[in-house]
């Protein structure tokens, strides 16, 4: 259990936070279009943030060298990759079962910043000739906690969302690390906004789509005035796809 959460955090939940998956990915690099994946997580929690069943990881050989400025993030050099990799194309072929198995079930799928997640396995899928994913229910804390509290200041990483909603994250840029404690930030979320989300995560997906689009033409028109009268801000939700 996490211990930073209450007791009774469970029994307060909406129903739709208390079972979830998990999904994070660490990779090469931040191009979504590029990137290939290098660590993955994707795992189911109980609502009480805990592991369900196996905890579903994958170390990769993305094929490429792994940039210095991506090892030092989530420590993955090469050497490692190739040394104690799989191929990747098992690896995401795997990935995408794993995924779809969630869905099929019904469960809402949690990813901290989604279309980085979702759009680099997209174009992944597509690289190793798989089947893309088709997503069921995306819960975004990142876009949830952007909208329901657009004027907290501060950084909005997932690191100082687990510090704000309490939840332990003690190897940030680890995969599973950082998708079960997305996971647990999703449930904080949810208890904190119960009374003004969706009931539904189904409803909630819908919801996130206008809300990014809300937050993308906002941080638009802010750079627009302040940096770059032609700025324009990447758009989609939960896939940023190109055109």
């Amino acid at each position: 259990m996490n211990d930073q959460l209450s007791f009774d955090f469970a029994a307060n939940l909406p129903d739709w936070a208390k079972q979830i998956a998990v999904f994070d990915l660490e990779t090469t690099g931040l191009d979504l279009t590029d990137a290939r994946i290098v660590t993955a997580c994707a795992v189911e929690l109980d609502a009480n943030g805990n592991v369900v069943g196996a905890n579903s990881e994958w170390l990769a050989n993305p094929g490429i060298e792994i940039p210095t400025q991506a090892s030092d993030v989530h420590g993955v050099t090469t050497e490692i990759a190739v040394r104690d990799g799989r191929p990747a194309d098992l690896v995401v072929g795997e990935l995408l079962e794993t995924l779809r198995g969630f869905f099929a079930r019904g469960i809402p799928v949690v990813a901290y910043n989604a279309p980085y997640d979702f759009t680099i396995l997209h174009y992944e899928a597509l690289r190793h000739g798989l089947e893309p994913l088709k997503l069921g229910a995306v819960i975004d804390p990142l876009v949830i906690d952007k909208f329901k509290d657009k004027y907290r200041k501060g950084k909005r990483r997932l690191e100082n969302a687990a510090e704000f909603y309490k939840v332990a994250l003690d190897d940030a840029h680890n995969a599973t690390a950082d998708a079960i404690a997305a996971g647990r930030v999703a449930q904080a979320i949810a208890l904190r906004w119960a009374d003004e989300l969706p009931a539904t995560a189904a409803e909630l997906h819908e919801s996130q789509i206008g809300w990014s689009e809300a937050i993308d033409a906002d941080f638009e028109s802010y750079m627009r005035r302040s940096v770059n009268p032609d700025f324009t801000a990447a758009r989609g939700w939960p896939l940023k796809l190109s055109k």
